[in-house]
């Protein structure tokens, strides 16, 4: 039980600039500049810099450089923390990392844990190990990247003493519009079985691949019900996710109690 404040979430869906570092961030930063004190987080979609590419070798970037750096400088001036994906060297290694960045500066981030295939990126880019939950005013947010939709017991909503592992499960993401259906029934599948709000941040456009992504971001409740959909506009929108009815309904409806245990071990 708890004081939670509500939740004011920015999804933002756009158009991306095929491998052009600086013309998104220029874009991105007209769009997201008014939102001074308008939200507590701002969602960008999966490697919002660049486009979801495999040209990891001339596109990467050490933390602390220039996204992280801009992100940094959008936190602190809108007050919200902000997260996307970004491609980010180290030790060698190409990681499609997920950066959760607080206005204060103080960065967290995800490494994607299922490399998606099919595009080589299991080949291009190195498997995250761990999965952080992330807190923001007494929320807990579990991050997920695109492909990870697809794997429900990565993404399992943990459960002690009766508290939840997390409250927001969160996907940035370049889907395409080719398996969109998938996207739309995947979402709420993970909002009711987890018992959690669900938001799904996706680009739109075609990329220099010509694969073409048509939105479709959205904002679940723990029951499956759509809160906000941005079909296929180019749009940033504000939703507030209130807490008491999330509380309530985990109170009402305890399925989590019935869950099976068991924990993932990986192969040696």
């Amino acid at each position: 039980m708890g004081n939670h404040s509500d939740l004011r979430v920015a999804l933002v869906q756009t158009d991306l600039k095929w491998q052009d570092k600086t013309a998104n961030m220029a874009m991105l930063e007209e769009k997201l500049w008014p939102l001074k004190q308008a939200c507590d987080l701002i969602i960008l979609p999966e490697m919002f810099a660049t486009g979801f590419t495999m040209d990891a070798k001339s596109l990467a970037e050490p933390m602390n450089l220039h996204i992280h750096k801009w992100m940094k400088l959008l936190a602190a001036h809108s007050g919200a923390v902000v997260s996307g994906s970004a491609i980010i060297e180290e030790r060698g290694k190409y990681f499609n990392r997920l950066l959760w960045v607080e206005p204060d500066g103080y960065t967290s981030y995800y490494d994607k844990r299922h490399l998606f295939r099919m595009a080589s990126e299991d080949s291009t880019f190195t498997m995250g190990e761990n999965l952080p939950i992330f807190n923001l005013n007494d929320w807990k947010i579990c991050p997920q990247i695109c492909y990870d939709l697809r794997f429900p017991v990565w993404s399992r909503n943990g459960w002690e003493d009766g508290i939840a592992g997390y409250d927001v499960l969160l996907y940035v993401a370049s889907w395409p519009a080719a398996r969109i259906g998938a996207w739309d029934k995947l979402l709420p599948a993970r909002a009711i079985e987890n018992l959690s709000y669900v938001l799904g941040v996706n680009r739109l456009g075609t990329d220099g691949n010509q694969i073409s992504y048509n939105g479709h971001s959205t904002a679940i409740d723990f029951r499956g019900k759509e809160l906000l959909y941005l079909q296929e506009r180019e749009t940033i929108e504000i939703i507030t996710l209130p807490w008491s009815p999330l509380e309530e309904f985990r109170e009402a409806f305890p399925a989590w109690k019935d869950a099976d245990h068991f924990r993932i071990q990986e192969k040696k």
